[in-house]
């Protein structure tokens, strides 16, 4: 199995459709956020069908986003029982390359749908659950809408200087008892009529 702390860069239109599914979309984040779970457990969490998450997990497992994960010789679990794993961090693709076909096209659209999808969704869950939350995670947690001119390559920088940041947050706060969860969705969109 791929070590899940890598990123995978789809290029194939296919695995992206395959994964941009919404249940399996959820799946994935489940499994990378938690750990391997078998299907009846995804199930639980997702309520839906274990047969319906055991195809699911078939069809990211065959376009490799997910991989039978190796049994923890600690756990008493059914000989047959599998648990499954997320191969990867994060997955992500190049909208040049995608764009040179009509699938690939299809396929990096519906993937930003779903990501808009789970952006609603947490604003949703965030407005209901936010008097559980302490003053300070409340004033800390938002959503911003900016309209900037910036060249490509300077829209290029912006997304490695995220990321590279990120990266630093999470590895200084990897051991801070005070982390939670949190869902960040960025966008950066070019408008060619205001160009």
């Amino acid at each position: 199995m791929t070590d899940p702390q890598q990123d995978r860069h789809v290029t194939d239109p296919a695995d992206l459709k395959a994964v941009a599914h919404p249940l399996r979309v959820r799946m994935l984040a489940l499994l990378r956020r938690h750990g391997p779970a078998t299907a009846t457990e995804l199930a639980r969490r997702l309520d839906t069908e274990t047969g319906s998450t055991s195809y699911h997990l078939r069809i990211l497992a065959k376009h490799g986003f997910v991989a039978e994960a190796p049994a923890d010789p600690q756990e008493r679990r059914h000989p047959r029982e599998r648990r499954w794993a997320a191969v990867h961090r994060t997955t992500g693709w190049s909208n040049t390359q995608l764009a040179a076909t009509d699938a690939g096209r299809e396929a990096a659209a519906m993937m930003r749908r779903r990501q808009v999808e789970v952006l609603i969704g947490d604003v949703e869950r965030f407005e209901a659950e936010q008097d559980r939350l302490t003053p300070a995670w409340v004033e800390a947690a938002g959503i911003g809408d900016l309209q900037v001119r910036l060249t490509e390559t300077s829209l290029s920088e912006l997304w490695d200087r995220f990321y590279a940041h990120l990266d630093e947050l999470r590895a200084r706060d990897t051991d801070d008892p005070a982390t939670a969860v949190v869902s960040i969705v960025v966008a950066g969109f070019p408008r060619a009529a205001d160009r």
